[in-house]
């Protein structure tokens, strides 16, 4: 694994040809959730069978947390985790629905720049990148999704939720066709799983092809979760090998 910096955030690069990235193959890019350090999500890479060609990007997040305890936090945008628990408790789904947080445009805005940039580098076709994350990464890449012309190949939204409705519904019908893995915990005390259930409404509404896989913990990534992410994988990036004569 090596380290890089592309358009001011850190990137840990890993698998390839030679394990630190190396090569032309596809490039799976997974952001970490809110509080969470910038190594979080690394270890997935080891968790799915793929081929060595297969590239994983891990980009830090550019706003620093001191939570009081471990490793330094990050987050993309900051949140208001008590406003976040009202709406747990009363039901206000719409406002969280149509939320746009602060900072969330900048936010696209930088990780534009960092993707450009990391696919640049790293030679990555345009149909080969699949882009997604936990919690707060997952809504970044929604964001991305939904409201940029980046090529993708597949989108993964782990323990994420709907926001920014008013934008993302009407642009979701130019990601038609796009597979999409989905995933939620049905006692999730943070994101509500009722939430989740509309964003893949709106997805399937809109012609994504989702597959929504929920399980039976709270905000998390499932032992089953992991079975979806390598399915993506296969179907996205992984060509199958055609028999000889």
């Amino acid at each position: 694994m090596r380290t890089e910096h592309y358009g001011g955030l850190t990137v840990r690069i890993t698998g390839g040809t030679d394990r630190n990235g190396g090569g032309t193959g596809p490039l799976i890019v997974l952001l970490h959730g809110y509080g969470a350090p910038g190594t979080d999500l690394v270890g997935l890479w080891r968790e799915v069978n793929v081929p060595s060609s297969v590239r994983f990007a891990f980009p830090e997040a550019p706003i620093a947390l001191n939570l009081g305890f471990g490793e330094p936090g990050r987050a993309w945008w900051n949140i208001d985790m008590a406003a976040l628990q009202r709406v747990s408790i009363t039901r206000d789904y719409e406002a969280l629905a149509n939320n746009v947080p602060e900072g969330l445009v900048e936010a696209r805005e930088q990780l534009s720049l960092h993707l450009e940039l990391l696919k640049e580098q790293l030679q990555v076709p345009d149909a080969q990148l699949l882009l997604g994350g936990f919690s707060q990464g997952a809504m970044l890449s929604c964001e991305l999704a939904f409201e940029t012309p980046l090529p993708l190949a597949g989108l993964c939204v782990l323990s994420g939720t709907l926001i920014h409705r008013s934008a993302w519904q009407p642009h979701m019908a130019a990601r038609k066709g796009l597979a999409v893995l989905q995933s939620h915990g049905r006692a999730d005390p943070i994101l509500p799983f009722a939430l989740a259930e509309r964003l893949r409404d709106d997805m399937l509404g809109a012609g994504l092809q989702v597959q929504f896989i929920p399980f039976n913990g709270g905000h998390g990534i499932g032992g089953s979760v992991l079975d979806g992410l390598q399915s993506l994988i296969t179907r996205t990036l992984v060509k199958p090998v055609v028999g000889g004569a």
